[in-house]
């Protein structure tokens, strides 16, 4: 048996499915796949397949990680990603196909870009690098244990933050994984509690998932 780990895009109109969804679009492509995928034991088996993360509906990815057993020890990674491929809906893509080498406990982090689209730019731009200033941003979150308040900025780590014709572009690291995830909608409502220049959020994309010391998770 072969543990195979898939990273596959989530773009244009797939940004619409939310992770339920997600999990019937999957057990459709693999059935349509005919790959010999290991199937659970038990009354009622079902063929086993996780994924790392779960993406916000609305979210577009380039890095969504899905793990998944094949039962032919001789097929290559190659045709795996290729059968997939051909069955997988619009807007989804298997960009890769590799044993699997860590644990989802390694993941700590992710990135995202996204766009704070405005009027005024320049306004906007200013009240977001005083907001990054600051020494602690917080906001209330909810978790299983219900309503709690934290402070994002420790974990917060900024890329990239540039003024553009439209808007302001910032490319982000935030916690991931089992313990802790933030997600980059929570800075926006912090933001707007610094600034009252209308601004719209749009186009976020997660674009990389890490383990420590910032290595690409596989």
């Amino acid at each position: 048996m072969i543990r195979v780990r898939a990273v596959f895009e989530k773009k244009g109109r797939a940004k619409y499915i939310s992770h339920l969804d997600l999990n019937r679009c999957m057990l459709r492509t693999f059935r349509r796949s005919r790959l010999p995928i290991w199937y659970t034991e038990g009354f009622n088996p079902h063929p086993y397949y996780s994924f790392a993360l779960a993406l916000s509906l609305g979210f577009e990815s380039s890095c969504e990680i899905m793990d998944f057993n094949i039962t032919d020890d001789n097929m290559s990674m190659e045709e795996i990603r290729d059968r997939l491929n051909a069955v997988m809906p619009e807007g989804m893509r298997i960009v890769s196909v590799a044993p699997q080498r860590l644990k989802i406990t390694a993941i700590t982090s992710a990135r995202y870009s996204f766009t704070l689209a405005t009027e005024d730019v320049s306004g906007l731009f200013e009240a977001v690098k005083s907001t990054l200033a600051q020494p602690e941003l917080l906001i209330e979150k909810k978790t299983k244990k219900g309503i709690k308040t934290v402070d994002i900025r420790p974990d917060m780590k900024v890329i990239s933050c540039e003024a553009t014709d439209t808007g302001v572009d910032l490319v982000m690291d935030l916690p991931a994984g089992t313990q802790t995830n933030y997600n980059p909608t929570l800075f926006v409502e912090v933001l707007k509690k610094f600034t009252q220049i209308p601004f719209t959020a749009e186009k976020f994309c997660r674009t990389g998932i890490f383990c420590e010391n910032n290595e690409i998770f596989s």
